[in-house]
């Protein structure tokens, strides 16, 4: 401050014909102090007053300081009645920007509210999300703490725990402290606390060995030197953020003029000759580590250049106030800012006047900085972040990493360079990791753990059909229609056409059995043509025979109408050719049995049954019962016909099946509930005909043949039912095989042995015999 009073005094352009004086006060780190010297300057009541042209105390119109923001709260709220400007280098509490409650407080610090946004983005840019914090007991920690909270507030930042350092110091709450530091997974550790609080929590954690964390540093404590005295290098690597450090020319030439010879009885010389030599003046006390005697002799080294951070704030606050006073002495009479155009008064300087011209001055600094205060008093904010480094010599060095600046926005403000951060522990260039819980990958999703903040959660795998293709994804995404998640979950893949082709093996085999089974029924047809004037062709009435061989080649032949992709036509074609064939196959076995029944009914004397059942009869009743299956299955199709469907998902994981719907379910179960009838009463009949005397009954046959299908059709049923995807459509085709090789084989294998292989007994003498 003296020195930038000293050089705006010689500059010939900045306040030509006035001189800047000034007092000095130590407030002693206690508000009541700050407060009585304020108040003392502001009345000219201060009785130690020095200068060449001062006989008694001025009264100050405006006070640089206090560092502190518990301070400037209790001076600001005190002079603002008064409208004495104040303007704190270091009080960088957000509260202090209340202009309803300190309208007359300016700063060239800038406010913590754009501290906490900083170290809010670096967490974020780190991607530590569990973390621990510490405050200081006072409005500067509590302040800061309260808007890095609002800063995390709705982001993957999580805070573990909390804790507030004693102004007491009490050991056992600090050691309390460092052991909750020790056992929480929160590896980064923000640290909001004035020197003083901070030394007292750090030596305790170096005491318990508790160092092995990434400490974060506010601007009140990143850059002092005092820390390495005792920590040695176990701080190496924390990173913090300072006010930006700048070159004052000609500050470091004028401090090596201090000599205590000059200034013997200035006690602020001798404070700060015992900082920079490290000695002491006077006795010393037993309570504090022992230092050199200072001689007063000790010269300070020429300096190259030197950077200074709040001394520059220092500096900046006095060129505000003399650019303040400049501009209110270069104001034309009528053009001034008061009422009726009045300028404000310079001799002597009213306080309220200077207010109003600080709240607008704007000017440049000699080092090249623009400044001006906002409407809360607040300047542009800029913080370097500094890394603790190791020198070459073992020795903690402040390395300048990156910069956060407001004026630059919001896609530019936040600049870090990794390749320059150094990360204590050991740990090189590897980034420490801050978790709660480990990232989810892709494929899963993050499941909040019950009872905990939303940084600890379970990774829970993707369900089938849902996929997340990001890290720590909140959930899974369903995949679209036809597609599916791979095995992965991690994308969405086309689904599998699935249906029975004719390319499958099942189908190939199917394809074949219903061809061998109509080519089988074609080869009995023929047999049975070629012999059709044997007595046992005749005697097992052949109409009926052909007509039931040309039925059962049709059973077999539509079974390749279930084979190959589905579409319209060859869905009902499937299932009207189905119930009608066998119904055809049915009714001529009905014929056949009733027959049978009704000739040995007419063996017996005076019967005339048979003429009720002959040739025109049988045809009738065949026509009759296919008429009503045909019925069942036109109306099936003008209401409901089957169509096409697809089904997807679930347990049939990455397929699109391909298959028939039936369309009415009560269509078709009246067309099976309807062959299932006949099949019934065949049985049933056939049944009762099995003892007839007759050496070649055939009754017998069609009893196991109705027996096999009715056995293959009720098995149909839970088959049908529980068979997944295309295996269903299988199963249908299996029963319509089995079925038509049952009645075949049952009803026309015994005959063609006869008339292929044992031709002497096709005789009619064999087949009336008893």
């Amino acid at each position: 401050m003296i020195f930038a009073v000293k050089e705006i005094n010689a500059d010939p352009v900045l306040l030509p014909n006035l001189t800047l004086g000034y007092l000095a006060a130590d407030t002693c780190l206690a508000e009541a102090t700050t407060l009585s010297a304020a108040l003392a300057m502001v009345t000219g009541q201060d009785e130690n007053v020095s200068g060449e042209r001062c006989t008694k105390a001025p009264k100050v119109p405006v006070i640089i300081g206090d560092a502190r923001s518990s301070a400037s709260m209790v001076v600001a709220d005190t002079l603002g009645v008064f409208n004495i400007p104040m303007i704190s280098y270091f009080a960088s509490c957000a509260c202090l920007s209340d202009r309803t409650r300190y309208p007359t407080f300016l700063r060239t610090v800038p406010s913590d509210a754009f501290q906490a946004k900083a170290i809010a983005r670096l967490l974020h840019l780190m991607s530590w999300t569990w973390i621990g914090v510490v405050s200081g007991d006072d409005v500067y920690g509590k302040s800061g703490v309260q808007h890095l909270l609002k800063e995390l507030q709705g982001s993957a930042v999580c805070v573990d725990y909390f804790e507030v350092i004693p102004k007491s110091h009490a050991p056992s709450r600090i050691r309390r402290i460092v052991e909750r530091i020790q056992t929480s997974r929160a590896q980064v550790v923000v640290m909001i606390a004035i020197s003083l609080d901070v030394e007292a929590l750090l030596r305790e954690a170096i005491k318990m060995n508790a160092t092995g964390r990434q400490w974060i540093a506010t601007e009140a404590w990143s850059t002092s030197t005092h820390y390495t005295s005792f920590s040695g290098t176990s701080l190496a690597g924390t990173l913090g953020f300072a006010i930006g450090r700048v070159d004052i020319q000609g500050l470091g030439s004028y401090m090596t003029q201090l000599s205590l010879e000059i200034h013997l009885n200035d006690s602020l010389v001798r404070n700060l000759w015992e900082d920079f030599f490290g000695c002491r003046f006077g006795e010393q006390t037993e309570s504090k580590p022992l230092k050199p005697q200072c001689t007063g002799l000790e010269k300070v080294e020429e300096p190259g250049q030197t950077y200074f951070d709040i001394s520059y704030n220092v500096y900046k606050a006095v060129y505000a106030v003399a650019n303040a006073i400049q501009d209110m002495m270069d104001c034309e009479p009528g053009k001034g800012p008061f009422e009726n155009g009045e300028c404000p008064e310079i001799k002597p300087i009213k306080p309220k006047q200077l207010l109003h011209y600080l709240k607008t001055v704007e000017f440049t600094t000699p080092v090249g900085e623009k400044v001006f205060f906002d409407e809360n008093g607040d300047p542009s904010a800029s913080y370097d972040i500094i890394n603790w480094h190791v020198g070459a010599e073992g020795k903690v060095e402040f390395v300048k990493v990156g910069q956060f600046d407001v004026a630059k926005g919001p896609e530019q403000d936040f600049q870090l360079d990794l390749t320059k951060v150094f990360w204590g522990g050991g740990l090189g260039d590897k980034v420490p990791v801050s978790v709660c819980s480990e990232s989810c990958p892709p494929g899963t999703r993050k499941a909040v753990q019950k009872g905990k903040p939303i940084c600890c959660y379970d990774c829970i795998p993707c369900a089938l059909g849902e996929i997340s293709n990001t890290t720590d994804s909140t959930e899974c995404t369903k995949c679209p229609k036809r597609f599916w998640s791979n095995a992965d979950h991690t994308r969405c893949v086309p689904m599998l056409i699935e249906f029975l082709s004719f390319q499958d093996n099942m189908g190939v085999v199917l394809s074949v059995l219903s061809v061998s089974g109509a080519a089988l029924t074609v080869g009995v047809l023929l047999a049975f043509f070629l012999h059709r004037d044997t007595p046992l062709v005749r005697a097992n009435n052949s109409e009926l025979s052909f007509l039931l061989l040309l039925s059962l080649k049709l059973c077999f032949l539509c079974a390749l109408a279930f084979i190959g992709r589905p579409a319209s036509w060859s869905c009902m074609l499937r299932h009207t050719l189905f119930g009608v064939s066998f119904v055809v196959c049915l009714a001529c076995v009905l014929s056949k049995t009733v027959v049978v029944l009704v000739a040995f009914r007419a063996t017996l004397p005076g019967s005339s049954v048979m003429r009720y059942f002959g040739p025109v009869q049988q045809r009738s009743g065949i026509f009759l019962c296919t008429l009503v299956q045909v019925g069942i299955c036109v109306l099936w199709l003008v209401l409901a016909p089957p169509t096409p469907t697809e089904s997807a998902g679930g347990e049939l994981g990455a397929r699109v099946v391909l298959l028939c719907g039936v369309g009415s379910m009560v269509c078709f179960s009246l067309v099976l509930g309807y062959i299932g009838l006949l099949a019934a009463i065949c049985f049933l009949l056939a049944f009762f005909a099995r003892t007839l005397p007759d050496n070649f009954n055939e009754a017998k046959f069609i009893t196991f043949s109705m027996l096999i299908f009715c056995a293959v059709w009720i098995a149909f049923v839970p088959a049908y039912v529980s068979s997944p995807g295309k295996y269903s459509v299988a199963v249908e085709i299996f029963a319509i095989l089995a079925s038509s090789y049952g009645l075949l084989l049952c009803i026309f294998g015994p005959k063609c042995y006869i008339i292929l292989l044992r031709p002497e007994k096709n005789t009619k003498k064999n087949i009336m015999a008893k």
